[in-house]
């Protein structure tokens, strides 16, 4: 099996999949010229005692609305109820800036860097920082925790206080604090993609490929959030809200349909290998030969303790060692192997019919799968074949 197929094009295949991500990024940059372009020419009276009230409104009843649904909807998964906090408290925030400047007629606080305390750029920073906590949550299972949540807010506050205390003006690195959590969220991903890849042989149903555009967006909220304080136009706040609403209703429509990985692979640790991995390799090959657990689309890692009295770290470990490659190329091995005998064998069947029978979840995956192991589509395969 090691050397059958070619696989150098899975782990850029599997994560930048640009077709399946056109949509997401003509919205998202749709929000922010659209957002841009309307502040230009938007009356400022207009937009603060008619536009902004309704995007706050908009946004709050959202938030309370998606924290609902994923708290009551959480099923055991951490991930969700953490985003569904972070949509709580996002709620109560803009609940309470309407009630507090369209109700009681009190400005909450004045956007641009210029005229922000530091304690009302520390409340604008610890909004920001929530829009981190879930992907915190999902790149580093287990991590997230009071002493850690503590240890991100206090260089936040350490500054806050400093600014007080020395001459120097330290409200712009207060200001671009989040940027540095946001870069270490950024390093995490691919220790993240291999996680997911030695524990999955499918992607789609599962909270990986979709976690970076997650961060694309909070990096584009950033930028919008540092356009503002940089600008004296209070309606620049228009393309920041506007971002907002649809990074809410995108990111709820995620997580609500994907599953939790942590959550999936929640199994018991305590097993010990008993014997050498030779053995253990012919027994998972037989296994694979005669009773094909590939097929179905839903195979994880933790299936192969069927035959193997091994947890998790050892199961991978063995992967590694014995076949060279992760867990998802070990089993897309098997998948596109699987495809290409029944189309040799059925030449006429349908391209939908031999992706479900060879064990892919769909025949959009199945083709990209199939794509980047052979160098060729199932089709072209198949004429080739054919051919000669």
């Amino acid at each position: 099996m090691k050397n059958i197929i070619s696989t150098g094009r899975t782990f850029r295949e599997l994560w930048y999949n640009y077709r399946s991500e056109f949509f997401f990024l003509v919205v998202l940059l749709a929000c922010v010229a659209l957002g841009d372009w309307l502040s230009y020419y938007v009356p400022v009276d207009f937009y603060e005692h008619v536009i902004l009230p309704i995007q706050h409104g908009a946004n709050t009843t959202l938030c309370l609305l998606g924290a609902w649904l994923l708290l009551r909807h959480s099923e055991g998964m951490r991930t969700r109820k953490v985003f569904g906090v972070v949509m709580l408290i996002w709620g109560i925030a803009d609940g309470f800036f309407i009630g507090q400047t369209y109700v009681l007629g009190v400005p909450v606080l004045f956007l641009g860097a210029e005229s922000m305390t530091a304690y009302e750029l520390l409340a604008a920073n610890v909004l920001a920082w929530l829009l981190l906590v879930y992907p915190t949550a999902v790149l580093r299972p287990g991590w997230l925790n009071a002493g850690n949540v503590a240890l991100q807010l206090l260089p936040m506050m350490a500054l806050v206080a400093l600014d007080y205390v020395v001459p120097a003006d330290l409200r712009m690195l207060i200001l671009a604090y989040p940027a540095v959590l946001l870069v270490l969220l950024f390093a995490h991903l691919r220790a993240y993609r291999l996680w997911c890849e030695d524990n999955y042989s499918s992607m789609e149903k599962i909270d990986a490929q979709w976690i970076v555009r997650y961060l694309v967006m909070v990096f584009v909220m950033g930028v919008s959030y540092l356009y503002i304080c940089i600008s004296k136009n209070p309606s620049r706040t228009l393309m920041q809200n506007t971002l907002l609403f649809f990074m809410f209703v995108y990111s709820l429509d995620q997580i609500l349909f994907r599953s939790d990985p942590e959550f999936v692979t929640q199994e018991p640790e305590d097993e010990k290998p008993l014997s050498e991995n030779a053995a253990y390799r012919e027994q998972l090959e037989q296994w694979m030969a005669n009773d094909k657990p590939y097929l179905n689309p839903e195979f994880r890692l933790m299936d192969l303790r069927a035959v193997l009295p091994l947890n998790r770290t050892y199961l991978s470990q063995m992967i590694h060692s014995e076949y060279d490659c992760t867990f998802y190329e070990f089993v897309n091995r098997y998948r596109v192997e699987e495809a290409q005998r029944i189309m040799r064998e059925n030449p006429d069947m349908k391209m939908a019919d031999v992706s479900d029978r060879a064990g892919f979840s769909s025949p959009t995956y199945f083709i990209r799968i199939f794509t980047s192991m052979t160098g060729q589509t199932p089709r072209e395969w198949s004429k080739k074949i054919l051919s000669e």
